[in-house]
């Protein structure tokens, strides 16, 4: 079957509901630069050599879903993220959104898949924004077979959290444990059977 072909994810635009607060806070915070503004309803911005590879667009002021801020709990976007040169960079950027009084998510970690080291934190209308280095890199020629991770601390993050900047999500702690002691009941169960069985021929 035929598909497309992408090269790599180009940008994305994001609804906001006050875009000078907003462009604010991916210039002064974040260290976007600002391409173009169309108006002042929608402002373009990048990071490298691109146009732009986020913009933003004002959320008209009557608009029903004003308030309706991103929510976790269905479908969409989690988070979006930036690449960021190395681990020094990223607790240097812990700073700056403490110093700004940004609300940090998650983070300093390190996953399983992918190896990246990942800080995430929210902008003004509650979007998750990561900053990330480090990620192992496949190229188009190298021999590279997927995997499949165990849903474990350790495959969401090699530190156990023990990096972590802010206290770990009570949820995400209680989803990782509760999966480890699920896989790890099922992986023993056929131990027990056959400890059971050499009994009974006892």
């Amino acid at each position: 079957m035929n598909s497309l072909r992408p090269k790599r994810l180009g940008h994305m635009v994001l609804m906001v509901r006050d875009i000078k607060k907003s462009a604010q806070f991916y210039t002064d915070v974040l260290g976007l630069k600002v391409s173009d503004w169309i108006g002042d309803q929608m402002v373009f911005l990048r990071a490298g050599s691109d146009h732009h590879d986020l913009a933003l667009a004002q959320l008209p002021k009557d608009s029903a879903d004003f308030n309706d801020l991103p929510r976790y709990s269905r479908p969409g976007l989690e988070h979006f993220s930036y690449l960021i040169d190395s681990y020094e960079e990223m607790e240097r950027s812990v700073k700056v959104l403490q110093e700004h009084g940004v609300e940090i998510v998650r983070g300093i970690g390190r996953h399983g898949p992918g190896n990246n080291l990942f800080l995430v934190f929210k902008d003004p209308d509650g979007n998750n924004v990561e900053v990330y280095c480090e990620m192992t890199q496949i190229g188009e020629r190298d021999a590279h077979e997927p995997q499949v991770w165990e849903r474990t601390i350790e495959s969401f993050d090699q530190y156990r959290f023990e990096r972590f900047v802010v206290p770990p999500p009570p949820h995400l702690v209680a989803q990782k444990t509760a999966q480890a002691a699920a896989q790890n009941t099922a992986s023993s169960a056929p131990q027990d059977s056959a400890k059971a069985d050499s009994s009974d021929q006892e």
